[in-house]
């Protein structure tokens, strides 16, 4: 099983290791990750202007391209995944962005959305299958109490990112449990850590990151994982945490036994 693969910009700089996680992870578990060739930054934000063409260009020439092999497209961050997913939607859906966006691209052939997109835990609950990665895990983490940290990209808008429940989620549990370890519900995982904003309004995304932190630490959890790079690198600069926050992939990696403890 094979699927054209967006790293996107973070997991090839800052964050390598998480993208060597996943890639390893998926050999183990029976599938791999084609990284597209020549791909660019999603744009990190969606651009919600109807207007706006231009940061859509890079989202359909990645899409194409997997339509081209004949494949789905799998990223691994939630801002990417957000992106790629909503553009997609636009090229299906909304015939002013579809015109434009091929008018302007050229492509051999017109694009239409036609391409699947999945986050890397969408293959591993609908594809793999949690009870099948259980049964690949050689370093289980029990004892371990995990935080599911979700933020708002993941999630929202739910009518077109269908990825899980969005008020009440469940697949980071799914995948906690899958790799041995307890998982705790606290009420701010779904809450915004204000990534967009750390740079401008400093104290109000601190004040936003302790509160999804001491409320993961007041209901006995050892350690939070997320699935945006952003998120992980926000929650972890907050001086008043006592958990650290990691990647879902490097604990993937560890339950497989592809990583030290």
């Amino acid at each position: 099983m094979k699927y054209s693969y967006y790293p996107g910009c973070t997991l090839k700089n800052k964050a390598q290791a998480l993208d060597m996680y996943a890639r390893a992870s998926a050999s183990v578990l029976g599938f791999e990750l084609e990284e597209v060739s020549e791909w660019q930054c999603c744009g990190g934000v969606y651009p919600l202007g109807s207007d706006e063409i231009a940061t859509k260009l890079s989202s359909v020439r990645v899409l194409n391209e997997a339509k081209k092999k004949d494949q789905a497209l799998v990223t691994l961050c939630s801002a990417c995944h957000h992106v790629i997913k909503r553009v997609n939607d636009d090229m299906k859906n909304v015939p002013d962005i579809y015109q434009k966006a091929n008018r302007y691209l050229q492509l051999e052939e017109d694009y239409r959305g036609e391409t699947n997109v999945y986050h890397f835990l969408e293959v591993l609950r609908d594809q793999i299958g949690f009870d099948k990665l259980k049964e690949k895990v050689v370093k289980p983490l029990t004892g371990k109490k995990i935080g599911a940290y979700y933020g708002c990209l993941l999630l929202r808008p739910s009518s077109i990112l269908a990825f899980d429940n969005p008020e009440n989620p469940k697949i980071l549990e799914d995948f906690i449990r899958a790799i041995g370890a307890e998982p705790v519900i606290y009420p701010y995982r779904n809450e915004c850590c204000g990534g967009y904003i750390s740079l401008k309004e400093k104290d109000m995304s601190k004040n936003m990151c302790e509160k999804i932190t001491q409320s993961a630490e007041g209901f006995g959890a050892d350690m939070l994982i997320t699935a945006c790079p952003l998120c992980m690198y926000n929650l972890n600069k907050t001086e008043s945490k006592k958990i650290p926050v990691y990647y879902f992939t490097e604990l993937l990696a560890e339950a497989l036994g592809l990583k030290e403890d």
